[in-house]
């Protein structure tokens, strides 16, 4: 195994070095926040605060959950970057058409416009910084363009705009909306000037916007090739690899009857099911909250007619249907874990019961609180002193309050403490076992502590950076050790019935990490083309983000050999469908994470189709496809494997499998993609402003579009629902026995 350590190792300490330098580059290049913006008259326009106050305005009422920015965020609303930048242009060009011919821009002729264009363009493009009084000087019509935007935007959010799914009231106070404007233009202006001595904005020409000759890059373009090449190498590579290995004899004989059978259940094992009580809870909550936000796009503010965002909004629904997919989920591993802990080691130790207890509290408090405090931020019902600690963050995925992330992140520390002391015994025994234990350790601590990087941006942090380490927690966080932790749960189990050894687990395990992260972790740049990031991130993010894709040419292999291990014996049909959601993860690895995920990862195709409803094809097939399957099948496992003699009633489990996989496929091959490769022949053609716009969007073939989904949501609704079920009727069985 000592090899595999040294590749292990080695990938993860150059992977962070190489990530740290990028970020590193990313705080020396981010957009500047100036401390002025004027025109060349002297009028003062915005100041810094302006600009600062504005973005926590921007956070407060939800942030990336209403509209998004930089292209990341909420898909019914508009991209509120490439909005403010189309109507900053069409407003200028149109006040010089009417001073000079007396005719709107669309009026007037090829050569007229054409000149007009370019003189928009040098005056959008050009760097007017001036890093001596860090002031931005602009010419006086782009003045008249931000009032004209400013009375725009103060009617989306003060009257509401069902289009946008945005409530009457949303902000009623004067000067924060004018600071609300301030954000948003500094967010064009990122995205529409040069880099000092560059032809690149700090975007790098994102959005696409014909008006002022944002186009994709030749490095956009360029990298995308090379990324490709290397994904169709790094496949040639793997197989080679495979065809190399010498294909070893299946464990020896499987078990006649269930190992763990007349295994003693310990107490803290018994205080973990109420866990799945509240995964369960958080599942069907999350489901209703994706039914209200799905029908919000087509319907705005209404439920069937009912006024229901007056009370329960977009934003809010939005914010907790993200949320508790991430909240239940995760809780369905962590509980996972904490049953396995006495498992390995055989020993329960002393306060183990009450430790699981205590977490368990603390988890309703962070998950309670944390909704109640984003509700209350959304509503204005929170002052701008305490709406940092206790409302919304703003940030997608991570849009808990710091107080509460602090929470959270306390709890974790408290995980992994339960984890280490159930652990730590079992170390000291079987070196086939140490080997597997150590890698479910390391994951263990990093699940811990990469939550960490929430914390690390503040109230006034500029967004760049934000966005920085947000992708910390949702890319490295829940798509990288997460999936190392579940990858070594999976094998240990298996292990533990003894299907499989526990040597050729520990050696299969610490490879595919070793495969997986050494793309995985600079691959997290991918998610920072666009996002006011200097063209090192798009190289290196472009590039590893396709070789995370190579190991999960594989997953088919994978999948069948579980299916293979479910049929070996009459007693192993007892965990049937704990083993076919484990299958299911596979595929949804292969088609959600692999198909759809570099679907969108190239530069060029990201560049057209950031913040588009592709994104939520990936979103949801991976997300939910990969994770919230493994968190499906790491409970029944465990509800199995605590109580193998119970027979259990198969039918409403094969029900809801069949339910819940065909209705996620249905929801995204005939809405969501759909929807999305049509918007993204739109931003191709027109722009992206107009692919996001409620022009386009609430044309008749959008609109029957979006209303299909119902169909997909209904009976992945329904096969959820039995599920829950199921649980619950099992855990009386439990309780009753």
């Amino acid at each position: 195994m000592k090899k595999y350590w040294i590749a292990f190792s080695a990938v993860i300490i150059i992977s962070f070095i190489v990530l740290s330098w990028v970020g590193v580059r990313i705080y020396q290049q981010a957009p500047p926040i100036p401390d002025k913006v004027i025109t060349t008259e002297g009028n003062i326009v915005y100041t810094k605060d302006d600009i600062q106050t504005g973005q926590n305005v921007w956070q407060a009422l939800g942030g990336m959950e209403v509209g998004s920015v930089w292209g990341h965020g909420s898909y019914v609303a508009p991209d509120w970057t490439a909005d403010w930048l189309h109507r900053e242009s069409i407003f200028i060009l149109n006040y010089w058409g009417q001073t000079q011919f007396n005719k709107e821009y669309a009026n007037l002729g090829n050569e007229q416009q054409a000149a007009l264009k370019s003189r928009l363009e040098k005056i959008m493009k050009t760097n007017t910084l001036n890093t001596n009084d860090n002031t931005i000087t602009i010419d006086p019509v782009r003045e008249k363009a931000i009032q004209d935007n400013t009375k725009h935007f103060i009617d989306v959010f003060f009257n509401g705009k069902d289009a946008y799914a945005i409530r009457v009231h949303s902000l009623t106070d004067p000067e924060k909306l004018r600071k609300l404007s301030a954000f948003f233009f500094w967010t064009s202006w990122a995205a529409s000037t040069n880099r000092p001595n560059d032809d690149i904005t700090y975007t790098n020409n994102w959005p696409h916007e014909q008006l002022v000759n944002n186009n994709p890059t030749g490095e956009t373009i360029v990298w995308t090739g090379v990324s490709i090449i290397l994904l169709l190498a790094g496949i040639g590579g793997m197989i080679w690899w495979r065809a190399s290995q010498e294909i070893e004899a299946p464990y020896g004989d499987t078990p006649k009857d269930d190992p763990l059978l007349g295994s003693i259940v310990t107490p803290s094992q018994r205080a973990v099911m109420k866990y799945f009580w509240i995964v369960s809870a958080l599942f069907i909550l999350q489901i209703l909250m994706g039914v209200i936000t799905a029908h919000y796009g087509v319907e705005g503010n209404a439920f069937y007619g009912i006024p229901l965002a007056k009370y329960l909004p977009y934003t809010v629904t939005r914010t907790w249907h993200n949320q508790l997919g991430i909240f239940w989920i995760a809780t369905a591993w962590l509980a996972a874990g904490l049953y396995i802990c006495p498992a390995v080691s055989g020993v329960e130790p002393k306060g183990q019961k009450l430790g699981v207890n205590v977490l368990f509290g603390a988890l309703l408090v962070v998950v309670l609180g944390s909704m109640a405090g984003e509700w209350l931020s959304v509503m204005n019902r929170m002052s701008d002193s305490n709406w940092f600690l206790f409302g919304h963050s703003g940030y997608e995925y991570i849009d808990l309050g710091r107080f509460f992330q602090i929470a959270l992140f306390i709890g974790l520390l408290l995980w992994l403490f339960l984890m280490v002391r159930g652990i730590r015994p079992a170390l000291k025994g079987n070196k086939d076992q140490k080997q597997i234990l150590t890698l479910f350790l390391i994951s263990s601590v990093a699940i811990a502590l990469f939550y960490a990087a929430a914390l690390v941006y503040g109230k006034h942090t500029n967004l760049a950076i934000a966005e920085y380490w947000r992708w910390w927690v949702v890319h490295l966080w829940v798509e990288g050790f997460f999936e190392v932790f579940a990858t070594v749960v999976i094998a240990f189990l298996f292990a533990r019935l003894k299907l499989i050894s526990l040597k050729t687990s520990a050696q299969a395990t610490v490879l595919a990490s070793t495969i997986f992260l050494s793309g995985g972790i600079i691959g997290t740049l991918h998610h920072l083309y666009f996002t006011g990031t200097p063209m090192i991130a798009l190289t290196l993010g472009s590039v590893f983000s396709a070789l995370e894709v190579v190991p999960l040419i594989f997953v088919g292999y994978e999948a069948w050999e579980n299916i293979r291990l479910s049929r070996t014996k009459e007693w192993v049909l007892k965990y049937k469908w704990p083993i076919y959601f484990f299958v299911a993860v596979a595929f949804w690895n292969m088609v959600g994470a692999g198909l759809f995920g570099f679907m969108i990862n190239p530069p060029i195709a990201l560049y057209y189709m950031q913040g588009l409803n592709t994104t939520p094809v990936h979103a949801h097939a991976a997300l939910f496809g990969v994770y919230g399957m493994l968190g499906i099948g790491l409970m029944l496992f465990c509800l199995r494997a605590i109580r193998p003699d119970i027979a259990w009633n198969e039918k409403p489990l094969r029900f809801s499998f069949w339910a819940i996989n065909f209705g996620l496929f249905a929801m995204v091959i005939f809405s969501l993609l759909p929807v999305g490769l049509m918007q993204t022949w739109a931003s191709v053609k027109y722009g992206y402003w107009y692919a996001r716009s409620s022009d386009f969007l609430q044309t008749p073939v959008m609109e029957t579009l979006r209303w299909i989904r119902a169909f997909g949501d209904t009976i992945f609704a329904i096969g959820a629902i039995v599920l829950v079920y199921f649980i619950f009727k099992l855990s009386l069985k439990f309780i009753r026995k």
